[in-house]
């Protein structure tokens, strides 16, 4: 039995995993529900244990079925990669490439930058995968990264960005409002917007600014586009990316400089795919988009 299991079993379970019944996974993979459920008794025969318990919140995975979920999902990884790699050329810049890249920058900087590339490569697809969790281009979740911590991992090329500045910034609606504060003292009596749970880069950056972690923030998400979005409305004092205030008028910088921190930003992509043409022109394009990104702020602050 083991031996003639294949991918379809296991993405089936990985299916149902991610939805808890039978029948929203066989919805999801366009399969019938009896088809998906002899995968998933053909997995526990081959396991020799129940992969599943029936409760009134759906199905629930046992102990076997989590320990066999981190690798079902390098499978599944695996199986998109090599989907990207058949996809590609060995001249021709033409097939998928997976991006990753933090909320902010994949909403907010990379959407022109993948217009042009497709512009300028109209045989390329593009998957972007918008996440602050740090996808693991070791286990092909994605084929390049924009990251804003320094790669650790060996076998990974990257490319050093820069440095882009964080400031405090209200809108100028707040600010007619409730005036502007004159010292960093002065935040403690108007509305801060924060984040609900630190991100590897905010504690990168409370490394060295501890004080910023005993601000008491009014509104709290633990998504940034959340807090951009609450500064853009006009409800506080917040912390966002330069480049990306300096593209809105009624954006104020409050207490310039005070701030005092970046994050170190990185293209980065595993070495074996440095030859494929897709991720090539790929690499290259965000490398010089994110250049573009930052040379406007770092002329404004230097």
């Amino acid at each position: 039995m083991i031996e003639r299991l294949d991918w379809s079993h296991y993405r089936s379970f990985l299916a149902v995993l991610r939805h808890g019944s039978l029948s929203a996974a066989a919805r999801d993979l366009g399969l019938t529900q009896p088809t998906l459920g002899r995968h998933i008794d053909a997995l526990e025969q081959a396991a020799g244990a129940s992969l599943f318990i029936r409760s009134q919140q759906g199905l629930l995975p046992t102990e076997t079925a989590l320990e066999m979920q981190p690798h079902a999902e390098a499978m599944a990884a695996s199986a998109a990669a090599l989907t990207r790699a058949a996809s590609g050329h060995a001249t021709t810049p033409r097939g998928t490439v997976r991006i990753s890249a933090s909320e902010v920058v994949g909403i907010e900087v990379l959407p022109p930058i993948i217009a042009e590339l497709q512009e300028n490569h109209p045989g390329l697809q593009v998957e972007l995968s918008v996440s602050d969790d740090v996808e693991d281009l070791l286990r092909q979740q994605a084929d390049i990264a924009v990251r804003m911590v320094a790669p650790t991992q060996e076998a990974l090329i990257s490319r050093r960005i820069g440095a882009i500045p964080l400031g405090f910034h209200a809108h100028r609606r707040y600010l007619e409002r409730h005036g502007e504060p004159k010292t960093t003292a002065e935040l403690a009596v108007h509305r801060l917007i924060g984040y609900d749970r630190q991100l590897a880069y905010v504690r990168t950056a409370l490394k060295n600014r501890p004080d910023l972690a005993r601000l008491e923030f009014a509104f709290r998400a633990d998504s940034n586009l959340s807090q951009l979005a609450m500064i853009r409305a006009g409800g506080g004092i917040g912390m966002c990316q330069s480049p990306l205030a300096d593209r809105d008028p009624d954006l104020v910088e409050i207490l310039p400089g005070a701030l005092n921190l970046t994050l170190e930003t990185y293209v980065v992509m595993h070495e074996s795919l440095k030859t494929a043409p897709r991720c090539r022109v790929t690499f290259d394009a965000l490398v010089d988009g994110l250049l573009r990104y930052i040379k406007p702020t770092a002329r404004q602050h230097a």
